[in-house]
């Protein structure tokens, strides 16, 4: 019961800030306007009654944007939680498999080089080129960091841990590199594109970026009932017949498959990973079952009101989002990092 109420509070909170985030901007849109236009959509409206470029406002540019900004939360917010119960770990997060600094790096690589050495590849993908390089250095940084920690058909966490924090060192070292590189207009691309936006959403994106986060969507809350008992320890999870070596690929697969689309469209967004799932588990319990959807939810939440905030604060310009959740969770983080450092 408690955990339903909380899931409808969040989804009502959720609805609310979407549809202020369609209202508010550059050109502003009143309440009644945008329930107008969003009945006629679906189609218990015969006609909006609004002007034409208010309509292709939010159908064209907003809609896309907080469509895309609920996809990225959800990933980054039950990719966080699904991780820090497969570490056992309330300050892990997805960045720390190396997920954020590979698909950086591949996506530096491809700004950087991509009319030299990748002419074939963007011919066939086009505008998708860069989200498809990001996602394929997500990708391969996890498999590396995976394959690195098994020891006798068997992964280990604490090494697990310890290769996603050097690949971290290693990506972000050889993305500095291209950017010191990198042209002016590169680097512009480069730095614009690590801190994260929702500026390029489009339906396009959309149809590619919720297949991904869907599937995890399903598939991660699914192996919740395990990660309660892997929660106990490993091999206390193995005495009681959970196949660890399969929870954690099948958790970290997924969160991959999560992340790495959602930082494909949207730049790195640090934080929410790692701050939603901990908020979720102080409001309502450590129970999987509900950490996981309630993270989803939430994260959908906190990105939309981050994407709203950005567009708002030095407008008709934006802040790149990742600035701010970093600002938000930085002291969140430190606050969390000393009142739990002797648990952690």
């Amino acid at each position: 019961m408690k955990n339903t109420l909380i899931y409808t509070l969040l989804s009502i909170l959720l609805i609310i800030v979407v549809i202020f985030s369609l209202g508010m901007g550059s050109i502003s849109v009143s309440f009644w306007d945008v329930c107008s236009i969003l009945l006629h959509k679906i189609g218990l409206k015969a006609s909006s009654g609004i002007d034409e470029l208010t309509v292709n406002v939010l159908e064209q540019i907003r809609l896309p944007r907080i469509l895309m900004g609920i996809a990225v939360g959800a990933a980054l917010g039950i990719s966080g939680a699904a991780i820090q119960g497969i570490f056992r770990n309330p300050l892990a997060e997805p960045g720390l498999m190396g997920i954020s600094s590979g698909a950086s790096f591949f996506a530096a690589l491809v700004i950087s080089f991509e009319g030299l050495l990748l002419p074939m590849i963007s011919a066939s993908l086009g505008y998708y080129v860069l989200a498809f390089a990001a996602f394929l250095g997500a990708t391969l940084t996890v498999l590396i960091v995976y394959r690195i920690s098994m020891n006798n058909g068997k992964s280990h966490i604490a090494t697990m841990l310890l290769a996603g924090v050097a690949m971290n060192a290693f990506a972000g070292a050889l993305t500095g590199l291209l950017s010191y590189l990198a042209t002016e207009q590169q680097l512009r691309s480069i730095t614009f594109w690590s801190l994260g936006s929702l500026a390029g959403a489009s339906w396009e994106n959309i149809k590619v970026l919720y297949p991904c986060v869907l599937i995890s969507l399903v598939i991660l809350p699914l192996f919740a009932k395990q990660l309660n008992v892997f929660a106990l320890g490993e091999s206390q999870a193995e005495m009681m017949g959970v196949n660890t070596s399969r929870l954690k690929i099948v958790v970290i697969l997924f969160s991959t498959l999560a992340v790495g689309a959602a930082v494909a469209f949207s730049g790195v967004i640090s934080f929410v990973g790692l701050l939603v799932p901990h908020a979720i588990r102080l409001i309502g319990g450590v129970d999987n079952r509900y950490v996981l959807v309630a993270s989803s939810i939430a994260g959908a939440l906190v990105l939309t009101l981050a994407d709203l905030l950005s567009r708002l604060i030095i407008q008709p310009l934006e802040l790149p989002i990742g600035v701010i959740t970093a600002l938000l969770g930085t002291p969140v983080f430190l606050f969390i990092l000393i009142r739990d450092k002797n648990k952690i």
